[in-house]
């Protein structure tokens, strides 16, 4: 990943010599963590560059990034990234474009990786939004406030979405394992 300018100002044309530090502690921090997101949900030779791309969407808006929550919002705003990323990919006539937004497992190289056929077939049977909420928990290690920030819902939403979510794929295992 390339450095971040050394003087974001100059690109910017507006940040103070507080918030170039700031900016800059955020990026050594959390770099490394973006870049690994992207690689697992990604394309790798993309990963840099979405990581880049999420930096540079918050120093932009580095008066709207919560001092106490970084790391959530910078997953919130890479889960955005990777979208718009893939849809720019996808060349679909508008009238072929699913209602729901399924992905492909076999084309998700997050779930790719995980080596059960049937802790994939679990996965996916769970729903897009079940499946994020598990594996925003399980790969990145979010956890009560930071995956109420991720998803953009209160604390006690977020808890009770990771339970609902936990509890619809030891359904979907049950059944899986049910011969």
């Amino acid at each position: 990943m390339t450095a971040p300018p050394d003087e974001p100002e100059a690109a910017a044309g507006d940040g103070s010599r507080a918030e170039t530090e700031w900016f800059t502690e955020v990026v050594r921090e959390y770099a490394g963590a973006l870049v690994r997101y992207f690689a697992r949900r990604g394309p790798r030779q993309d990963a840099e560059d979405l990581a880049a791309e999420v930096f540079a969407t918050a120093w932009r808006r580095r008066e709207d990034v919560p001092r106490e929550a970084v790391l959530p919002w910078l997953y919130r705003t890479a889960g955005f990234t990777l979208a718009n990323h893939r849809r720019k990919h996808v060349d679909l006539p508008v009238d072929e474009v699913p209602e729901s937004g399924g992905s492909r497992v076999a084309d998700d190289p997050e779930l790719s990786a995980l080596f059960d056929a049937e802790l994939r077939g679990a996965l996916q049977s769970v729903g897009e939004r079940d499946r994020r909420i598990l594996l925003l928990h399980a790969w990145e290690g979010l956890d009560g406030a930071e995956l109420a920030a991720v998803l953009g819902i209160s604390r006690s939403g977020a808890d009770a979405a990771l339970s609902r979510a936990r509890k619809r794929l030891r359904e979907a295992w049950g059944e899986r394992l049910t011969f």
